[in-house]
């Protein structure tokens, strides 16, 4: 099985980096692993995405370049590894803070791994605050295209990474938001944040009072769609948002992530960022004729046109893993 790791990673990295494999020894033990039989497919895929990651946490040691959408995810792996828990973890999801020298600029390599991986693709988003959304579109694509060419059961995180280094420049060159460098006067800057919530559903009224409280108390903006998934968008002071999440995900709720946060810095306030003018109460018309409230689906199609709406359709993506398209209807 170390072989097979060993040969499976490397595969996926640039042959300049591979060298450091051998010079780390990178195994499952650095995060408490023990040895797993691997008559389990999900087990030892899941063991490789994590072989993968600390690959990852070597190469970008300092800290905020590497994000887990869940912090307690490697604990999860690894009494799910070690045969001490029979639930299966959560999908590892995280981002990866890739730096461009020519122009200085950061770009974010948001990963999602399917629980199959390497064998199913992952789900990649790059997105950079120094990107308009036509460059963007086009550097996803193009990344997109770059992935399904590599062979296929392999490692790619570290191939995608790579890519992104190397290959974003143009993108950002004929962006008309790369910053121009030159004297400016110091200015007090907000960090203002937009977090993109994902739930399995969200139905209990008290759940939904304490939603809209929160934010009130907070000043924050955005919506909260009820129904089956369940989508929270809050926009304002970082600070604020941070607050927010921890108020609502503890103590005790469990299918709720943080499926991708937008971040910029604004004179002032920070109100000529926000996208929208209040904290919504956001219903559709179910999708179909479902008699339980918990049978309440949410209608998809309208939901991707409210996104439009507000400038934000590649959320879409970011919350479903797939390309959102509206009817002519």
């Amino acid at each position: 099985m170390a072989y097979l790791k060993k040969k499976l990673i490397l595969s996926a990295f640039p042959s300049r980096l591979s060298y450091l494999w051998s010079s780390l020894s990178i195994s499952p033990k650095v995060v408490g692993f023990t040895s797993v039989t691997m008559s389990d497919p999900i087990k030892e895929g899941i063991e490789l995405q994590v072989a993968e990651l600390e690959m990852l946490f070597s190469m970008f040691p300092n800290k905020g370049e590497i994000t887990l959408q869940d912090e307690n995810i490697l604990c999860d792996v690894r009494k799910y590894l070690n045969n001490t828990s029979e639930d299966l973890p959560h999908k590892i999801e995280y981002s990866v803070a890739v730096t461009i020298d020519s122009p200085k600029v950061r770009v974010d390599l948001h990963v999602s791994l399917p629980r199959d991986y390497p064998h199913a693709a992952p789900q990649l988003f790059a997105r950079s605050s120094a990107l308009d959304r036509q460059q963007q579109l086009q550097l996803n694509h193009d990344l997109t295209s770059h992935m399904a060419s590599l062979e296929s059961g392999d490692l790619c995180i570290c191939a995608a990474v790579q890519w992104v280094r190397e290959n974003s420049t143009p993108y950002l060159q004929n962006s008309k938001l790369t910053p121009e460098r030159g004297p400016k006067e110091k200015v007090v800057k907000t960090l203002f944040n937009r977090m993109w919530i994902y739930s399995h559903h969200i139905y209990r009224q008290e759940l939904r009072k304490k939603i809209f409280d929160c934010a009130e108390r907070l000043n924050l903006t955005g919506f909260c769609l009820t129904g089956k998934p369940g989508i929270i968008c809050v926009e304002g002071v970082e600070e604020n948002c941070k607050e927010f999440w921890h108020a609502i995900r503890y103590p005790n709720w469990k299918h709720i992530s943080c499926k991708h946060v937008e971040s910029g810095e604004a004179e002032g306030n920070g109100e000529n960022l926000r996208l929208f003018n209040t904290f919504e109460d956001l219903q559709f018309q179910a999708h179909g004729d479902y008699g339980l409230r918990n049978d309440y689906h949410m209608n998809l199609g309208q939901f991707l046109e409210f996104l439009k709406e507000h400038h934000s359709e590649h959320i879409f993506q970011i919350l479903f893993g797939v390309e959102g398209r509206c009817s002519d209807n």
